[in-house]
């Protein structure tokens, strides 16, 4: 397969994409090993220090019970009890671009273990600590990278990865585009099943 590269534009603490986490790796095991693979990290939820509303609360916990419902993933909701949350989704897209600097094979290990701190672990990502300790957990630097994180390396590359999404008119996270033969063709845009993606990602390069 050649010139062919596989984006997966999502957030860290979008919950789809926590959902989609199992059929992303389903993904990447049945892709033919020549295919490269690009994380760009889509921005849910901008920098805010304000408690969320509880109208919001509310409204996502809503939204968690019915992907629970429809996909079969587990959360933990002890994170609406135990967590004061924030609708700040930047800090954990920055944190998954710091952990790559340290060690680009990071990336994926740094995106579950926010995933897993959040859903599972009912831990808050928007939090520095949190951050911290997951950078700890796969093995980097956390002190690194709560520097990188308020650097300007990783701010540029999240505004360019913010431009990518938009090239790519990604209307939601998670969203699959593949550029192959320097041509772009949207795979998924929302949740998918892993053997829809295969078959639309076959169909395009057989």
């Amino acid at each position: 397969m050649h010139d062919a590269t596989l984006y997966y534009v999502l957030d860290p603490m979008c919950s789809w994409c926590w959902a989609f986490h199992p059929h992303w790796q389903q993904v990447r095991g049945c892709l033919r090993q020549d295919m490269e693979y690009r994380y760009v990290m889509g921005g849910l939820a901008p920098d805010s220090d304000e408690p969320m509303p509880m109208p919001m609360r509310e409204h996502l916990q809503s939204i968690w019970r019915t992907i629970a419902e429809r996909t079969g993933v587990t959360f933990n909701y002890e994170f609406w009890s135990r967590c004061t949350p924030r609708r700040s989704t930047y800090p954990a897209c920055r944190a998954v671009i710091a952990a790559g600097l340290q060690d680009d094979s990071k990336i994926e290990p740094m995106i579950a273990a926010i995933q897993q701190a959040y859903y599972m672990e009912a831990t808050n990502p928007s939090e520095a600590s949190v951050l911290g300790e997951c950078a700890a957990k796969i093995g980097l630097d956390p002190q690194r990278l709560t520097a990188d994180i308020a650097g300007a390396a990783v701010n540029e590359q999240l505004q360019r990865d913010f431009a990518l999404r938009d090239r790519f008119e990604v209307q939601g996270f998670p969203s699959l585009v593949l550029s192959y033969h320097g041509t772009h063709h949207l795979i998924s845009s929302g949740y998918c099943d892993a053997q829809d993606v295969l078959d639309r990602v076959t169909r395009i390069t057989q």
